[in-house]
């Protein structure tokens, strides 16, 4: 009895700070870890695949692209939906994503299994796509043309960026990464939720996971070289201006003169980049 009465738990005093080990109940990190992994399905998840579909929809001209993001534009509370949904989870899930990314330690050169492997990418993908949507957000949402009073320049905004060869490999790289992140993360989210429990199951699902990640990779590849190269060069805006919100009406089809002929020269600037499209119409 006297050994039982002396035996003290064990001193975790010296344990850091920081992302512990998880214990279902036990502390605030099970509770944040499981909001990182909920956010990156809901919401932010199910946009990037409205995301991807949408900017598919430069397959069918500079027009039905401008048609797509002036619908979207004029959401009701569509700048509340924008923060509330998109923007806040975002910076959450990126922000604690990259806590638990610098908070981990890589085995894969003690353990080379694949999971490790998955580990070491789910982190490397995560850190790449961050990089991508902090820059593109910037440039496509808040700088140059504001889309939401000019959504017919939508196509030739990106079109400017594309012509650029570093800025097309770095789509196409953030494309891979960032499905590849979504696609993991689908399966790990199951996995933690207890959607597939055990091996065979998580095993099935990984397939239908891959597959997922794979349609939306193919989607936003075809439609980046799209706009970079099937497509003549468009420095236009293709429907009426929106001043006062997204109200006037989209015209059913660009007129003839606002498009340069198939294989026209394109235009340069002084420092030799392809002029960027202003707020007002170029006409031909």
């Amino acid at each position: 009895m006297g050994a039982v009465a002396g035996f003290a738990p064990p001193d975790n005093s010296t344990r850091k700070r920081g992302v512990q080990p998880l214990r279902a109940g036990q502390g605030h990190s099970f509770l944040w870890r499981k909001l990182h992994s909920l956010t990156g399905i809901v919401p932010i998840g199910a946009f990037l695949i409205e995301h991807i579909i949408s900017n598919f929809e430069v397959v069918n001209g500079p027009l039905a692209y401008a048609q797509q993001v002036k619908f979207l534009n004029g959401l009701p509370l569509v700048r509340v939906l924008e923060w509330t949904l998109i923007f806040i989870p975002l910076l959450y899930h990126s922000l604690y994503g990259v806590f638990i990314t610098f908070r981990g330690r890589s085995n894969v050169n003690v353990y080379p299994w694949a999971g490790n492997w998955a580990y070491i990418a789910q982190r490397v993908t995560g850190i790449i796509a961050l990089a991508y949507i902090i820059q593109h957000v910037w440039r496509q949402r808040f700088a140059g043309v504001s889309l939401p009073e000019h959504p017919g320049l939508a196509y030739a905004k990106v079109q400017y960026e594309l012509l650029n060869p570093w800025m097309l490999a770095i789509y196409v790289i953030a494309m891979i990464a960032t499905c590849w992140h979504f696609a993991y993360g689908i399966w790990l989210f199951a996995a933690k939720w207890g959607i597939t429990p055990g091996d065979r199951a998580r095993k099935k699902f990984g397939y239908v996971c891959g597959a997922v990640g794979t349609a939306l990779c193919a989607m936003g590849i075809v439609s980046i070289f799209w706009v970079a190269y099937a497509r003549p060069y468009s420095p236009v805006d293709v429907m009426p201006a929106q001043p006062k919100g997204v109200v006037l009406p989209a015209p059913t089809q660009p007129a003839a003169s606002q498009y340069p002929e198939q294989g026209a020269p394109l235009e340069y600037d002084s420092t030799g980049q392809p002029i960027q499209p202003s707020a007002s119409p170029v006409r031909q």
